[in-house]
C-alpha cells in the first residue's frame, strides 16, 4: 500500500536485517521482472540506465529540493553559472559577467542557447524564471536564497541586470539555480513538474510515475550534444532489485544507492568498475526544536553523546564515511574545527537527561525516562541505521518507536514539522550560506528548510552578518562563531559526511565522481568501443 505505515519495535539484530531484505528482495524481484521499464527512448545502444531510490518530487527547479529531483534537474535545466567539480563559480548560460557596486550584477547571456522546445534562450526568460520564484503566491522553498534581489532589468536581448538591496555574498552562487521559460504568447504558466522544458544536455521524453523518468539528448545543446543518445532513470527503491538489475545488466550507473555490504562482490566483478571519492555529503539526525521534549537543549545533548555514531561507520556503513562536526566538511574555507563536540558517552547523557527534568523512573528496570518517534522512509539502509540508533538510545532509557513511510509521505511530513527524530542528507553543500536556508528562523517552510522549527534571534544575526559581507575573511568569522552556536545548541545532531561511491558498467568510461556527486558529469560519459578483431 503506497500510504502504508509501519511501526516498527525491536533490537537491531544483523541477521533478521539480512533474512528480511533476501525475502524483500526475492518478492521485489520477482514484480521487477513483469514490471520493468517498457522501453527505452530509442532504439539506440548508448542508452544510460541509472538506478534512483526514490522518485523525484518535483521537476521545476523552482521547488525541487528532494535529491532524486536535483539529480534530474541537473540533467535537463542550465542556470547562468555553475559549479565545477572543485566548486568554482564558472559560466554557463552566462558567458560573462561583471559587478560595477557591490550590489549590481549584469550578466551577459550566450547566444547560441536553445531551449528544449527550439526557441532561442533571452533574457526576458532569465526574468521570469527569477520573478515568478520571487512571486509570494508560488511558494517556492528558495525563495529566501533570493530575497535580496530589488530589481531584475532587462538591458538587451542577452543582457540581464540584477540589483540587490544588500550586499549579498551568496549570490553568485545561487545563480546556479535552473532557468525556466517564459509563457509562449497565448499560453498559460507552464506545468513543468509534469513535461520540464529546459536547456540542458538531455531532454524529456516522458515519465512513468514511480518506474522510470525517461531523457534524450538534446541535439542542439551548446556545449555540443552529449555522446549518449539518451538517459534512464529507473526507480528502485530496494537495495536488492537494484543490486539484482545491475547484475542481470538492466542497469549501468548506480551512486550512493548500494549498501556497503553488497559493494564487496561488485569490487571483483571485471563487468563493473567501483569508483570511490571522499564526499561532501552531510547526514543528520533531525531534531523538531518545538517539541515538549526536544526544545530542551540538554535533551538534545543528550542524544548527541548517546549515539555511538563510529560504531555505525564501522558496522553499518563498512567505513564508508567520516565523523562529521556540522555540515561543512573539514578543510572548506568556512569550517570550524574548534566547536563543541559529542563523543560517545552514555554516562554524561543520562547526566544530561537528569539536569532537564527526565530522570530514569526505575533505574535498571524496563520504564523508560520518555518515548520519542523516529520517522523514516522505507529504504533498507536508513531503516538499519535508525535501528541502531533504536537500540543505542534505549541503553540510557529512551524507548525510541520507528516508524516508516513511503518517501513522499516521509518526506512531505518533514517538511510540515510532523515529526520528532529523522534522518536525512544534504547533498552537494559548497556555500555556507546553507545553514540560513535550514536554521534561520525566516526559513521555516515553504520559505526555506528549517524543517526543526530552531528560532535564535542570535544566529540569525551571525548568519545574516555571513550573507552581507563580501570578505571572505569576514564571513568566516561570523560562521565561526554561527558553528560554535549550532554545536552548542545542536538544532541537529550531525552524525558525518559519506564517502561517495558510484558503480559503472565496464561497457561505459569518462565518468568522474565530484564531492558532490553531481549528474551534470553524465553527458561527457560515453560508451567504451568493442575491440576490433585483429
Amino acid at each position: 500500500m503506497r500510504d502504508a505505515v509501519c511501526t516498527c519495535k525491536f533490537r537491531f539484530n544483523q541477521n533478521v536485517f539480512r533474512l528480511g531484505l533476501l525475502g524483500s528482495f526475492i518478492l521485489t524481484s520477482l514484480l521487477a521482472l513483469t514490471a520493468c521499464p517498457s522501453s527505452t527512448p530509442t532504439e539506440s545502444r548508448q542508452i544510460m540506465r541509472i538506478a534512483l531510490e526514490t522518485a523525484p518530487q518535483r521537476l521545476d527547479p523552482r521547488y525541487a529540493v528532494d535529491v532524486a529531483s536535483q539529480r534530474v534537474v541537473q540533467l535537463i535545466y542550465n542556470g547562468l553559472v555553475r559549479l565545477d567539480a572543485q566548486a568554482t563559480i564558472v559560466p554557463d548560460v552566462a558567458q560573462s559577467w561583471e559587478t560595477p557596486e557591490s550590489t549590481t550584477y549584469v550578466f551577459h547571456l550566450r547566444r547560441d542557447v536553445t531551449w528544449h522546445d527550439g526557441e532561442r534562450l533571452t533574457a526576458a526568460d532569465v526574468h521570469y524564471t527569477f520573478t515568478s520564484l520571487l512571486d509570494e503566491k508560488n511558494e517556492s522553498p528558495k525563495r529566501a536564497s533570493f530575497d535580496k534581489i530589488e530589481s531584475i532589468d532587462v538591458l538587451d536581448e542577452y543582457t540581464i541586470r540584477f540589483v540587490l538591496s544588500e550586499p549579498f555574498a551568496p549570490f553568485l552562487t545561487n545563480m546556479t539555480l535552473g532557468l525556466i521559460p517564459q509563457p509562449r504568447a497565448g499560453e498559460g504558466e507552464r506545468d513543468l513538474d509534469a513535461h520540464p522544458v529546459g536547456t540542458g544536455p538531455f531532454q524529456f521524453d516522458r515519465v512513468e510515475p514511480d518506474v522510470a523518468v525517461y531523457l534524450l539528448a538534446h541535439d542542439a545543446y551548446f556545449e555540443g550534444r552529449a555522446t549518449l543518445d539518451g538517459v534512464v532513470l529507473r526507480i528502485l527503491p530496494d537495495a536488492m532489485v537494484r543490486l539484482f538489475e545491475l547484475q542481470k545488466g538492466n542497469i549501468d550507473l548506480i551512486q550512493n544507492a548500494l549498501p556497503p555490504d553488497l559493494l564487496t562482490q561488485l569490487r571483483s566483478d571485471e563487468q563493473f568498475n567501483v569508483i570511490q571519492a571522499p564526499g561532501t555529503n552531510f547526514m543528520y539526525l533531525g531534531l523538531n526544536c518545538q517539541d515538549e521534549i526536544l526544545k530542551h537543549v540538554q535533551v538534545r545533548q543528550a542524544l548527541a553523546h548517546a549515539i555511538d555514531r563510529q560504531a555505525v561507520i564501522r558496522h553499518v556503513l563498512s567505513g564508508l564515511a567520516n565523523l562529521a562536526d556540522g555540515i561543512l566538511p573539514a578543510g572548506h574555507w568556512a569550517y570550524e574545527a574548534n566547536v563543541p563536540r559529542y563523543a560517545y558517552d552514555p554516562e554524561r547523557a543520562a547526566q544530561l537527561l537528569d539536569q532537564a527534568g527526565f530522570p530514569d523512573p526505575d533505574g535498571d528496570g524496563p520504564q523508560p525516562r520518555f518515548q520519542l518517534t523516529y520517522k523514516t522512509s522505507q529504504n533498507e539502509e536508513g531503516r538499519r541505521i535508525a535501528e541502531v540508533l533504536q537500540e543505542q538510545l534505549r541503553q540510557v532509557s529512551i524507548e525510541v518507536e520507528i516508524r516508516s513511510f513511503e518517501w513522499g509521505t516521509f518526506f512531505g511530513d518533514i517538511r510540515a514539522g510532523n515529526f520528532q527524530l529523522y534522518a536525512l542528507t544534504w547533498v552537494g553543500v559548497t556555500e555556507p550560506d546553507i545553514f540560513h536556508y535550514v536554521f534561520h528562523s525566516q526559513s521555516v517552510p515553504p520559505a526555506g528548510a528549517n524543517r526543526g522549527r530552531y528560532l535564535n534571534g542570535q544566529l540569525d544575526a551571525l548568519l545574516d552578518a555571513g550573507r552581507r559581507s563580501t570578505s571572505q575573511e569576514t564571513r568566516r568569522t561570523s560562521y565561526s562563531q554561527a558553528q560554535t552556536l549550532i554545536a552548542t545548541e545542536l538544532p541537529y545532531v550531525p552524525l558525518w559526511h559519506r564517502t561517495n561511491v558510484a558503480v559503472l558498467r565496464s561497457t561505459f568510461r569518462g565518468y568522474q565522481l565530484t564531492p558532490s556527486g553531481d549528474f551534470r558529469v553524465i553527458r561527457t560519459i560515453e560508451p567504451n568501443k568493442p575491440a576490433k578483431a585483429s
